[in-house]
This record gives C-alpha cells, sequence and structure tokens, in this order.
C-alpha cells in the first residue's frame, strides 16, 4: 500500500453507534495513527502497523473490552 503522507480515516468497526468512536488511519504504513471522531483537530495516538494488527485480533477474539 502506498502511502501520500495524508492519512486516510475511517471508522473503527469496533466503535459504538452513542458517538464513542475512534477513527484509525491505515495507509500510513509502518504506523497506525487513532483519533477520536469528535476531536478530528485532537492528539492522535500513533502505534506501530503489528500491534494495532495484535490489537484488532484480540477485540476480535473477545480477549479485551
Amino acid at each position: 500500500m502506498e502511502s501520500s503522507g495524508v492519512p486516510v480515516w475511517r471508522t473503527s468497526s469496533f466503535s459504538s453507534g452513542s458517538g464513542e468512536c475512534v477513527e484509525v488511519a491505515t495507509n500510513l504504513l509502518p504506523t497506525v495513527p487513532v483519533r477520536d471522531s469528535k476531536r478530528s483537530d485532537g492528539p492522535l495516538i500513533v502505534v506501530a502497523a503489528g500491534s494495532w494488527g495484535r490489537f484488532v485480533v484480540a477485540l476480535r477474539g473477545g480477549r479485551v473490552g
């Protein structure tokens, strides 16, 4: 996946419908920035893509939450 250096944000599929949403940009490998969808100009958490992948696997497996 090529990166222009500009994040392409999408709402996480694990976000609730109550406005408690996070957005992720998976086009900036080897990192994955994460932000609060209500504060798009707010701070980011940036994690390594491998760590993000393991986190998602843990969520899907019910080991987090």
